[in-house]
């Protein structure tokens, strides 16, 4: 039984179509990562699952009950870190558990849990003081309350330092070992690549690709990146690079100065040569494995610039 099962989710709001007949699946006891560019429609997505939002059309279906007509039992099995929430400043974190814990009817341990997170000095001290990181562990300890079957995490390493997004990642290992279904939201590819099993990319409402990193690597040529710092770039210069026969994919990351990613299974030199030829100043190059960032470009800003 799929821990989540959309089938066919549109949501409209007036005019704006935010989903568009979107269908996958969340396998039991997996860590499935949610990727998408801002505005793709991931919220909207999570806001469904969790029946904060109605669907215009589809159904979603989480551990194996309709979200619509089960929603208070499938909020009691589930733990929700979402995006931009804010804590009680007059509360203190202690407070917070402690309302999280009763809220869910359980008998757990709310110094465990604080100290879980690393927030065990500060357990008595009003969230109003917290730091951003320090108010994302807090609510990240409240999602684990109850040790949930389905935990949704909505860019769950915002406001974290290097330390913290690491305890975080460790933390979800810990539960998925333990048995809980992770749903992984971030723009943080390298969080995503460290900790999730598959991958779903997000583009205007639809899904575009769902594959395991090393799958979705293998969709967009070989494995294999290419980057080319270059003193300009433009669109002909892009195509023509595209034109390669053993070039599968090519985008400009939008740094300076300019990078040209390149996806390429072969001969790397056709393309410095092919930038040259164009009179454009090759300053720098790399050949890496394709990181998911690269996968996620092939998908989203390399098919934008295609369709224009």
């Amino acid at each position: 039984m799929p821990a989540i099962r959309v089938d066919g989710l549109t949501k409209s709001y007036g005019q704006t179509l935010a989903l568009s007949d979107l269908s996958f699946e969340v396998h039991e006891g997996e860590v499935f990562g949610f990727l998408g560019p801002n505005g793709a429609g991931k919220s909207t997505t999570i806001n469904a699952i969790l029946d904060f939002i109605r669907p215009t059309a589809g159904r979603v279906e989480v551990l194996g009950m309709d979200a619509q007509s089960h929603s208070r039992d499938i909020r009691a099995r589930t733990g929700v870190l979402p995006e931009g929430v804010e804590t009680y400043d007059r509360l203190t974190g202690r407070e917070h558990l402690q309302f999280a814990i009763d809220s869910k009817g359980v008998g757990d341990d709310p110094e465990a849990l604080l100290e879980r997170v690393g927030l065990l000095d500060a357990a008595d001290k009003k969230a109003g003081g917290y730091s951003k990181g320090m108010s994302q562990r807090l609510m990240l300890a409240m999602a684990l309350v109850g040790q949930p079957e389905l935990l949704i995490l909505d860019e769950p390493s915002t406001g974290l330092d290097p330390n913290g997004a690491r305890e975080m990642r460790r933390i979800v290992s810990q539960e998925n070992e333990r048995g809980a279904t992770v749903f992984f939201s971030s723009h943080i590819m390298e969080q995503v690549e460290a900790v999730c099993d598959r991958v779903g990319i997000l583009r205007d409402g639809e899904m575009v690709a769902v594959d395991s990193v090393e799958g979705l690597r293998d969709s967009v040529g070989g494995g294999e990146s290419l980057r080319v710092t270059v003193d300009r770039i433009d669109d002909d210069a892009v195509q023509a690079v595209r034109s390669l026969s053993d070039v599968s994919s090519a985008a400009v990351d939008g740094k300076e100065p300019p990078t040209l990613v390149v996806q390429v299974d072969g001969s790397k030199t056709a393309v410095l040569s092919e930038l040259e030829e164009r009179g454009l100043e090759v300053r720098d190059f790399s050949t890496t494995e394709a990181s998911l960032d690269d996968v996620f470009q092939s998908y989203t800003t390399d098919r934008e610039v295609k369709a224009r």
